[in-house]
């Protein structure tokens, strides 16, 4: 579907955050949030990462500071950066940008900031892929947010014009789908992939996300399919594969056992494989 009406306000991410690992030159994050930003006239945070900072603590993330977050040498370039993010977005046309750096995990931060924001902009391989599940992807679990997940070495422009969704009735699905109405509603084209059969539990309305795009002006191409979680997660990369997408939406499934995370076979297979953009929220 095309959109060429105004996007209602009500439906625009108004902040932004990202989550930023280098600054020259600006990492994929940065680049990829201040071009959202710019397109949906939104706020924007910048919030720089130290690479101390995106390593195992070897404990639960807190809410409080770590204390090698506290023991990190203040960053004497901060206010150098500060006016070197504003510069650099101003140059793209975005006046509202601030900055800030971490003092805590990946986790904490990103549920503290979050709090205020409609999004965030992460790039997967700020952590070592051995901490991708344990370190990310219990941050993308228990901030709040939606997430846009960048592929590692992620340099090119950010599209909404081809979408794949993935949709398995559930809780995360839905929330997914509703935050990625924005990017959506822009899109020239919309697959989605409906792993919900009508087996659930009749205790709640099945939600059909069919009928939910209509209603938002969305035309999607369905399909449906039944698989198992972990084929789900490779069922959703060929489609993206096959149109081609900009970016994939999608639940993100998880539960704890024994202070771990356990993650769902398809939130997996597509945080670990992914060669676009991801959208996910829990």
């Amino acid at each position: 579907m095309t959109s060429t009406e105004q996007i209602p306000r009500t439906t625009r991410p108004g902040d932004i955050l990202a989550l930023v690992t280098a600054t020259e030159p600006w990492s994929p994050a940065a680049v990829a949030a201040i071009a959202i930003a710019l397109r949906w006239e939104a706020n924007l945070t910048g919030c720089f990462i130290d690479p101390a900072l995106r390593k195992p603590t070897g404990g639960k993330a807190g809410s409080e500071p770590t204390v090698l977050g506290l023991l990190l040498e203040p960053r004497i370039e901060s206010a150098d950066e500060h006016a070197a993010f504003a510069a650099f977005a101003r140059q793209s046309g975005l006046r509202n940008a601030d900055w800030v750096i971490a003092r805590t995990d990946i986790a904490s931060t990103l549920r503290r900031l979050g709090a205020r924001h409609d999004l965030a902009v992460i790039e997967r391989d700020m952590v070592h892929a051995s901490g991708l599940l344990d370190i990310l992807g219990e941050a993308i679990l228990s901030c709040g947010v939606p997430c846009l997940v960048l592929p590692p070495q992620w340099r090119r422009e950010i599209r909404f014009e081809r979408i794949v969704i993935g949709c398995n009735g559930s809780t995360e699905a839905i929330r997914a789908i509703h935050a990625a109405l924005p990017f959506l509603k822009v899109a020239k084209q919309v697959t989605l992939v409906d792993g919900d059969l009508g087996n659930g539990d009749d205790a709640y309305p099945r939600f059909d996300p069919f009928v939910y795009l209509l209603r938002h002006g969305i035309t999607p191409r369905p399909s449906y399919v039944r698989a198992s979680s972990a084929m789900a997660g490779e069922i959703l990369l060929q489609e993206a594969g096959n149109i081609d997408a900009d970016l994939l939406v999608m639940g993100a499934y998880g539960h704890s056992r024994m202070r771990e995370r356990v993650f769902g076979g398809a939130t997996r297979r597509v945080l670990e494989e992914a060669t676009i953009p991801v959208l996910m929220q829990h």
